[in-house]
C-alpha cells in the first residue's frame, strides 16, 4: 500500500462514510415487523467516495474494485436489525478493499531443470517403455 498507517479497515471506513447508504424492507422471516421496518442495508460506492485518499491507493482501488466500469454495490438483508446488516456490508467492503490493496504475487521465473533431473526423468521413461514392450504378443516362432 502507499502509506504504512493506512489499513484496509481505515480505507473501508473512509469509503463507507462517503458511499451512498440506502435501507429498504427486507424479505424473509420476521413476522409483522419485517413489513414495517427497513432493515436491508445497501451501499453503493463510486469513484466519488475515494476523494481524500492518496492517489496510489485510489488507483489500486479503482482497478481492484472495478469502479471505472460500474459502481460497487453491496447489500445485506439477512439479519433482523439494520445495524447488523450494515456491519455485514462493512465487513464485505473491508474484505474487498483488502483484496484490492494486496500486493500482486511475485511473477514466476522460468527455471531450467538440472542435468541430473533430466537424466532421472529419461531413465525412468526408458525403464517404463522397456516394461511395456515386454507385454507385446509373443513371436509365432
Amino acid at each position: 500500500m502507499a502509506r504504512p498507517g493506512l489499513s484496509p479497515a481505515d480505507v473501508a471506513g473512509h469509503i463507507a462514510t462517503r458511499g451512498n447508504w440506502t435501507y429498504s424492507r427486507s424479505g424473509g422471516p420476521g413476522g409483522q415487523r419485517r413489513d414495517h421496518v427497513a432493515t436491508e442495508a445497501r451501499l453503493e460506492v463510486t469513484t466519488d467516495a475515494l476523494v481524500g485518499l492518496p492517489e496510489p491507493v485510489v488507483r489500486r482501488l479503482v482497478r481492484g474494485l472495478g469502479l471505472s466500469d460500474r459502481p460497487l454495490r453491496l447489500r445485506s438483508g439477512t439479519e433482523r436489525l439494520r445495524e447488523h446488516n450494515r456491519e455485514r456490508v462493512l465487513a464485505r467492503l473491508t474484505a474487498r478493499v483488502a483484496q484490492a490493496l494486496a500486493p500482486a504475487p511475485p511473477s514466476r521465473r522460468a527455471t531450467r531443470p538440472s542435468r541430473a533431473a533430466v537424466e532421472r526423468r529419461l531413465s525412468g521413461k526408458r525403464r517404463r517403455a522397456a516394461t511395456k514392450a515386454k507385454r507385446g504378443t509373443p513371436d509365432p516362432d
